[in-house]
C-alpha cells in the first residue's frame, strides 16, 4: 500500500479493506493504546490528503501480511508515517474497535470477521 501525502484517507481505506474485506482501518487525530479503543469525536475526515492529517511526511510502500497482528500494523502506521490508525472487525451489521484483541493477526481478526458475517445473515439474512 502507497503512502504519500496526496492520497486521501479513503485511499488508504479501500486498499486495507480490498486486502481484507472483514476489516476496516480509521484514522483518529490522537493515538491510542494497545489494548484500548478511540473516540468517535476524533476520528480524521476520510475525504482529507495525508497530508493534512498527519506529523511524519514520509513516503513509502507500507507491506502489510496477514500474520501481522493489529497492534503491529498500528504501530507501523504511527511510527513511520505519523498516521493514528485503528482497525475494526465485522460483527453482524456492526463494526466493532479490535481493541481487546489488538494481539490477533489481521488474518485471524479478517476470518472472524467472515463469521460473524455469515452467521448474521443466516439469522437475519
Amino acid at each position: 500500500m502507497l503512502i504519500e501525502d496526496t492520497k486521501k484517507i479513503s485511499d488508504i481505506q479501500q486498499d486495507f479493506h480490498r486486502e481484507f474485506p472483514f476489516l476496516k482501518l480509521e484514522f483518529y487525530t490522537e493515538g491510542h493504546p494497545v489494548g484500548e479503543s478511540s473516540p468517535a469525536r476524533e476520528q480524521l475526515d476520510p475525504g482529507k490528503t495525508l497530508a493534512e492529517t498527519r506529523s511524519i511526511h514520509a513516503s513509502g510502500d507500507l507491506h502489510i501480511v496477514p500474520t501481522m497482528t493489529v497492534s503491529e500494523l498500528e504501530k507501523l502506521f504511527t511510527e513511520k508515517y505519523g498516521l493514528n490508525a485503528q482497525v475494526f472487525r465485522r460483527s453482524g451489521n456492526l463494526w466493532l474497535q479490535t481493541s481487546t484483541t489488538d494481539h490477533w493477526p489481521l488474518a485471524e481478526q479478517n476470518r472472524k470477521g467472515g463469521h460473524s458475517e455469515e452467521l448474521f445473515n443466516e439469522k437475519y439474512g
